[in-house]
């Protein structure tokens, strides 16, 4: 009989830093290599190598792009990991964008850092570098969606369509004769951009997100919500600040607004989009047709319609024009980016509105907004909030409660067991109980760190 343990390394009481190390005798697999985001003791745990032999990994295999399911590979590769690292086509391009630019970023913060003095290291040194994600690039091994893949004598993987973001999907395991189930981040039933999962119709072991696991997402009328904040920008001659994640949101954002504007229920306000990382995420859209709903004709007429940003000195002209305006800008929880520059020169001004959308996790400056924040603290500085603050929750990539109910459904057998992951405590405590009296499936909710032993 083959012993598995699985090392639950990240996403384990928390929501992000994905990371599940599943080691056999035979074969040794790393799922998603998430780097932690918000609180500070869960960033620091990036700074440390991963209490397992590195070297040991065949491969990691990835659900999806997202920085809190692929930002640490640079990282593994630098503490000896030599394998492949597996996903589809469109994970691997957003995966390379996300690294790409948090290299940057990593690198301008510690430049930053010195020049300014307020790090407590001397010098500041970034998480990691361009040259470091060149190396990380080397190993990438696209897969196509559905295709079974053997990675040994009694293990095969197979990855599957959850329609998170675009190349997002769920992984399936078959490691000696048992099946595991790995949902990634499951996407809505009804989305602009994206069509509805797949589901998974086996599960002996089955580790899925509960991140919106305690609750339904509201039921907003999206069209009258930035309608209105785009009279209000436009009659206080403001700017509508929208902080955005690069891949999805923003561009669910700039179909939401030309789809507006086209229907002649907004005016012709100037759209400008500063995400470098977000134009090259639309890119990948163009490159990928098979892989959302847009047609080419909608595609490049809403491409067309907005203003994309690249440089720097353009963000400066942005914030300058003294028109009414929307800028969409990266990050979604406003951790970096660009985002922070417009925050930084027009959040002390009532003229400004900040429309929060999605997901802010404890311990970051969009969670402190949304908790009503006179003041934020950005570049060592603190800067006064004056701006007008809402929130959207119903554009969240994330399946809410009934729509993961609705995932699990479809399985036809009795898992051994469930684990939740991604998920702050309290959501998890709450959807273990709901998957309890629906299901009646034997739940565990792990610890950061916690290994379990399974029997195959």
């Amino acid at each position: 009989m083959e012993r598995l343990k699985v090392h639950f390394l990240g996403a384990a009481g928390t929501v992000t830093g994905s990371k599940f190390y599943l080691e056999t005798n035979e074969v040794k697999i790393l799922v998603d290599c998430g780097m932690f985001q918000g609180n500070k003791e869960l960033r620091i745990q990036n700074w440390e190598p991963l209490p397992i032999e590195v070297s040991q990994i065949d491969v990691v295999l990835l659900t999806h792009g997202h920085i809190d399911h692929c930002g640490y590979l640079p990282l593994l590769v630098k503490q000896g990991f030599q394998g492949s690292i597996m996903g589809t086509a469109p994970t691997l391009e957003i995966a390379k964008i996300i690294l790409e630019d948090s290299a940057k970023i990593l690198e301008e913060e510690a430049e930053r850092a010195n020049k300014e003095g307020y790090s407590k290291h001397d010098p500041a040194l970034p998480l990691f570098d361009q040259h470091d994600v060149v190396t990380t690039l080397k190993r990438f091994k696209s897969i196509e969606e559905e295709e079974n893949i053997g990675l040994s004598p009694h293990c095969s993987v197979r990855f599957r369509y959850n329609g998170h973001i675009i190349g997002s999907t769920f992984i399936e395991i078959d490691l000696f004769g048992k099946k595991l189930v790995f949902s990634g981040d499951v996407g809505r039933l009804q989305d602009d951009l994206l069509d509805p999962p797949k589901r998974p119709q086996w599960a002996d072991y089955l580790f899925v997100e509960s991140t919106y696991g305690d609750r339904e997402h509201p039921e907003e009328d999206l069209e009258s919500i930035l309608r209105e904040l785009t009279q209000r920008t436009i009659q206080r001659r403001g700017t509508l600040i929208i902080p955005s994640f690069a891949v999805e949101r923003l561009q669910s954002l700039m179909y939401l607004l030309w789809k507006l504007y086209s229907k002649n229920k907004i005016p012709n306000i100037p759209i400008f989009v500063d995400s470098p990382m977000g134009i090259n995420v639309l890119e990948v859209f163009g490159r990928f047709p098979k892989w959302h709903k847009l047609a080419p004709e909608e595609y490049h007429n809403m491409c067309n319609h907005i203003t994309l940003v690249s440089s720097y000195r353009e963000t400066w002209e942005t914030i300058d024009n003294p028109r009414p305006k929307i800028v969409i800008a990266g990050s979604g929880m406003v951790t970096g980016g660009r985002v922070l520059t417009y925050i930084k020169q027009l959040a002390d001004m009532e003229s400004t509105s900040i429309l929060l959308v999605g997901y802010q996790a404890e311990g970051t400056r969009g969670r402190q907004l949304l908790d009503g924040a006179q003041e934020l603290k950005m570049f060592g500085k603190y800067v006064p909030i004056k701006a007008n603050v809402q929130h959207l929750e119903s554009l969240s990539a994330h399946a809410d409660q009934k729509e993961l109910l609705y995932w699990l459904e479809s399985v036809d057998n009795v898992p051994e067991k469930v684990f939740l992951i991604h998920g702050e405590t309290e959501a998890m405590a709450v959807f273990k109980d709901k998957i309890q009296e629906v299901f009646g499936w034997h739940t565990h909710i792990p610890e950061l760190h916690e290994t379990v032993e399974i029997l195959l």
